[in-house]
């Protein structure tokens, strides 16, 4: 894996709210998320300098009826007539369209590129928003053998339990942690803390003149079978990322452009992309090898290793799933994750904080939308503009990995601040 032959900058960034927002469309949010994008841009933009526009989305087909949506989002924001493309690999679309612009860039076939993410999932009922999701599966094999997202996971779950000896418990303290994060973020979609949701069932008891819980602490609050209902053992409602809906957006430009639109560009450092079959046919469940190889392939690029990345925003559609990132991206060891989340290592103030956003798990997970979401964290981060939840000192490097189906694919970024 060699080098981009040209180097990539990344000057604006910008994201809808997450969230359940009846009344909006896949547009809407787009250009709620591109107009944040251009009040980013620290030079300012001309929006008519942009020469191509690469879109993640998986299902605008399936969820609101809408093929063909990367011209009419261009159309949108004035974008025509320039090549609008979308791109769809799961929910790593967006990711998977972020490193085709940043190949665009780096051919020299453009200088300035717009990339964004976006889905509109909720106008669906529940059971609808299952079977388009689960056409990210196998539908010869899997599908008919009654699997669900929820239920590839749980598999996962129980295999990594069976190995290494972690509990449902572990995957709690990750959703906890995830809020507590998540709480600190404007735009997530549940910016709350577990116990601040825990406190509002109880007065919504006592408004009702129900009996109120007498739940102690958030660990009761989640083992509780009402409030935190399986979902597929081990999996339980806190351990799953919500439906939602949301758009994000980012500029690229070549880096002999950068300083031209922005005073602290974020370079791109490494990139790499890989791909696996369904989850059925795998060697193991316990590890998602196109994460490995992906993570591989950007360090090298990067000439760095997993040590020196400060923190990362990873791809938690279920709790288990951040738990074997960290393993698979080799901040811990194989079996070592599980204990590195109970002992607080990937929290704001461990040794490798992940998900500072509140991860897909509390910011929510527009599928289409979730890779970009995470890089405008990392933009965020990296230029000291994270608010609350911004991380002390000198930051250098960020990561962001996301997954497609069950890891069918994975691409993995890593972004750099030189100044």
């Amino acid at each position: 894996m060699g080098k981009l032959a040209r180097g990539v900058a990344l000057v604006g960034a910008g994201m809808s709210k997450f969230g359940v927002f009846k009344g909006k469309t896949s547009r809407d949010l787009f250009v709620e998320a591109f107009v944040e994008m251009l009040g980013t841009v620290d030079k300012g933009i001309d929006p008519k300098k942009i020469e191509a526009f690469y879109m993640g989305n998986f299902s605008s087909d399936l969820f609101e009826g809408q093929g063909h949506l990367a011209p009419i989002l261009a159309s949108w924001t004035g974008l025509n007539p320039i090549p609008a493309t979308r791109i769809e690999d799961a929910c790593a679309s967006a990711g998977v369209a972020l490193r085709e612009g940043i190949l665009a860039v780096a051919s020299g076939m453009y200088d300035i590129v717009l990339v964004a993410g976006v889905e509109k999932m909720t106008d669906l009922p529940t059971e609808k928003v299952t079977d388009t999701l689960a056409t990210a599966a196998d539908v010869q094999y899997e599908v008919p053998a009654g699997f669900t997202f929820p239920g590839f996971y749980a598999s996962m779950a129980t295999a990594y339990m069976d190995k290494y000896g972690a509990t449902p418990e572990t995957f709690m303290k990750v959703g906890i942690k995830n809020h507590e994060h998540g709480s600190l973020n404007e735009k997530a979609q549940f910016g709350a803390k577990i116990s601040t949701l825990m406190e509002a069932r109880k007065t919504s008891a006592a408004k009702k003149g129900l009996p109120i819980p007498q739940w102690t602490d958030e660990m009761e609050f989640l083992h509780d079978d009402k409030a935190n209902p399986i979902v597929a053992w081990p999996m339980r409602l806190y351990d799953c990322s919500p439906v939602s809906d949301g758009a994000a957006v980012v500029l690229l430009v070549s880096e002999e452009l950068a300083r031209q639109f922005s005073d602290h560009p974020i370079y791109v450092a490494g990139t790499g992309q890989a791909s696996d079959g369904a989850l059925h046919d795998r060697e193991s469940l316990t590890s998602i090898k196109s994460a490995r190889l992906a993570a591989e392939q950007a360090y090298k690029m990067a000439n760095v290793g997993p040590q020196d990345i400060d923190f990362a925003e990873v791809h938690d559609c279920f709790t288990i799933a951040e738990v074997i990132a960290t393993e698979d991206l080799g901040f811990f060891k194989p079996g070592e994750g599980w204990k590195m989340a109970e002992d607080g290592q990937t929290s704001r103030s461990g040794e490798k904080p992940i998900n500072l956003s509140g991860g897909l798990k509390s910011k929510g997970h527009p599928v289409g939308a979730s890779g970009i979401g995470q890089v405008v964290e990392v933009w965020k981060q990296l230029r000291g503009e994270a608010g609350e939840r911004q991380l002390a000192g000198n930051l250098r490097y960020g990561l962001t990995h996301n997954v497609g189906g069950t890891g069918q694919t994975c691409v993995v970024h890593i972004f750099e601040k030189r100044d």
